[in-house]
């Protein structure tokens, strides 16, 4: 595959280039590609070192596969100028999750959607990955009516700029901001901005990527979405309504059995899921999983995931092996 990585010098980017080399992704061309300040810059990969280029000469190039991460507006204008060309996007911002004409994927749920038609493929946030990967199987057993969501968020998923505000705050450092307070020893309940009705995009994107991926609108979902000082990953507290009952056995049983996740649910040993450990793995870690004895048929999940790795990175690169692996790419160079 001829691959470009759109973003190479943002923090996804760099995680992306990793998840490339550490799942072999077979690459016969590598373009690695960023803004105009950017380009000329240097970045090591596999042992050879590459020069960053503009996106219009990428766009000339006509690689089989564009992975992007370079923000909104960016995929907005330039992933439709690689489609043209015969190149599949696969872009990690939130530009294309909600256009009814591209496929929302996380491919061990949805991957089969795909077709060699679908030149623009969405990767879906970060929090709402983790969490689908974990419910998809309760789901299709259970059939949910509704959640209620409260997530305790990365400063990674903000950024470069709030890793260094934190870092600043930690050194008591004077410097530039990403949040409107200090994020040491703080909890800020404002991911994104603002939206309709007082809720925030994050919260939002929680609900309506949900009901996409699952191909089920009817499921009552509210969020609240809180900006933590850690850098490992997201974690979500989760309560679950499902019209049928279910046994904690099976329940666990089920997850465990599904590809990608992992139960992790010992309390007597004070085992389960942390950002800590999660830190720079590619699996979905689920535990605290008991019964919510307010009301019948509800279940609570303590759900953590690295969300620069299977929330942004891995899950694009899996979305570009299920594609290899289906013959659904088409070489614009070929096809010419």
């Amino acid at each position: 595959m001829r691959v470009a990585v759109v973003g190479a010098t943002g923090m996804v980017g760099n995680v992306m280039l990793q998840v490339l080399k550490e799942r072999n992704f077979q690459i016969s061309e590598l373009f690695l590609v960023a803004s105009e300040r950017s380009v000329g810059k240097e970045i090591p990969f596999n042992g050879k070192t590459y020069s960053v280029i503009g996106l219009q000469d990428a766009v000339n190039l006509k690689p089989d596969i564009a992975l992007f991460s370079a923000g909104g507006s960016t995929s907005l204008e330039w992933a439709p100028k690689f489609a043209e060309v015969g190149t599949t996007v696969i872009d990690n911002s939130s530009a294309w999750r909600m256009n009814p004409d591209n496929k929302l994927i996380v491919p061990e749920i949805n991957a089969s959607e795909l077709t060699e038609n679908d030149k623009i493929i969405a990767n879906p946030n970060c929090s709402t990955i983790q969490m689908v990967m974990a419910l998809a199987p309760l789901h299709s057993k259970y059939n949910m009516k509704r959640l209620v969501i409260s997530t305790y968020q990365s400063i990674t998923g903000t950024g470069v700029k709030a890793v260094q505000q934190l870092e600043n705050e930690v050194n008591g450092v004077e410097g530039e901001s990403a949040y409107p307070h200090p994020i040491h020893k703080n909890a800020l309940p404002h991911c994104d901005v603002f939206e309709e009705a007082g809720y925030t995009k994050e919260e939002l994107k929680l609900t309506r990527e949900t009901h996409k991926i699952l191909n089920d609108p009817s499921i009552g979902i509210t969020a609240t979405a809180v900006r933590i000082p850690v850098v490992g990953g997201h974690s979500e507290s989760v309560n679950i309504e499902f019209d049928n009952d279910f046994t904690l056995e099976d329940v666990r049983k089920l997850l465990s059995e599904t590809p990608g996740v992992v139960v992790q649910d010992d309390i007597e040993n004070n085992e389960y899921p942390m950002p800590l450990n999660a830190h720079g793995k590619d699996e979905v870690f689920v535990g605290r999983i008991r019964r919510d004895l307010s009301q019948p048929n509800s279940l609570n999940l303590w759900i953590v995931s690295d969300n620069l790795r299977k929330g942004a990175a891995t899950n694009a690169v899996q979305i570009a092996e299920y594609l290899a692996s289906k013959n659904l790419i088409k070489s614009p160079t070929l096809s010419v």
